[in-house]
């Protein structure tokens, strides 16, 4: 089985901070598809966005994920039970959950091993959704600048898994009963300067590149660069395109 990787321990505070947040929109399609809301996994839950919004609609979640430092930021709720457990290999007992989400993370898993979990812990008919966003939008000129330093500057230090990303997880196997979404969906905000540069330091390509280049962070490069067209601390409508897969699980 593939080795675990732990991306976003190092930057778990700025994650948690600075990160987008999915819209409402998205969770209600994927609800219409559950039958019954008794008790959902979250895996690679993070920082506990997606399971704490579940929470509001399951009795019971079991949020997961292999980062103690994420899941420390995460919010104590108490029909929440979180545990620092890997994708592929839980010890959750089987056929155990009507909903199981992955928010943003299956491209770090070992896929043919966490396929077969999935088909081991659902409940006959379950629902299987898996969901990503990618590269923000927020106009022509700013888009260009980011564009650039997504694929030039720190491109070259992004993981081999970040190509599932840009492939809007098309290269990933899906092996369930396919649902296709009624729309299409975004994450829409409003954020200054401050907030866009936290983000960026929240990816783990810039980890990467501060690992290989002693310390050097390249954000602040890119923040100099867009002040031709984003002033500090002015606010902005950034826009990241989602794309959902779901399934129904048949045993």
């Amino acid at each position: 089985m593939k080795n675990p990787l732990d991306r976003f321990s190092i930057q778990s505070e700025a994650y948690k901070k600075y990160r987008p947040v999915y819209p409402a929109a998205l969770y209600n399609e994927i609800l219409s598809l559950v039958n019954q809301r008794e008790k959902c996994w979250d895996c690679a839950t993070g920082n506990g966005q997606v399971a704490e919004v579940l929470s509001t609609e399951f009795q019971q979640v079991e949020a997961s994920d292999i980062s103690e430092k994420q899941l420390e930021r995460a919010p104590k709720i108490s029909n929440v039970n979180y545990s620092i457990q890997r994708a592929e290999r839980t010890s959750f007992p089987d056929s155990q959950f009507d909903l199981i989400t992955v928010a943003q993370a299956i491209h770090w898993f070992d896929f043919e091993a966490f396929n077969q979990e999935i088909k081991r812990l659902a409940k006959p008919g379950g629902i299987v959704a898996i969901w990503g966003y990618a590269l923000l939008k927020v106009q022509p000129g700013i888009d260009e600048i980011i564009t650039d330093f997504d694929a030039n500057i720190v491109g070259p230090y992004w993981d081999v898994e970040r190509r599932h990303i840009d492939a809007e997880y098309d290269t990933i196997p899906f092996c369930f009963n396919p649902i296709e979404a009624g729309k299409q969906f975004a994450i829409e905000a409003v954020w200054n300067t401050n907030h866009l540069e936290g983000y960026f330091n929240s990816w783990s390509c810039v980890q990467n590149y501060k690992q290989n280049n002693n310390g050097e962070n390249p954000v602040p490069d890119l923040m100099i660069r867009l002040k031709e067209y984003w002033s500090e601390g002015e606010s902005k409508k950034v826009t990241f395109p989602v794309f959902l897969k779901m399934g129904r699980i048949e045993k």
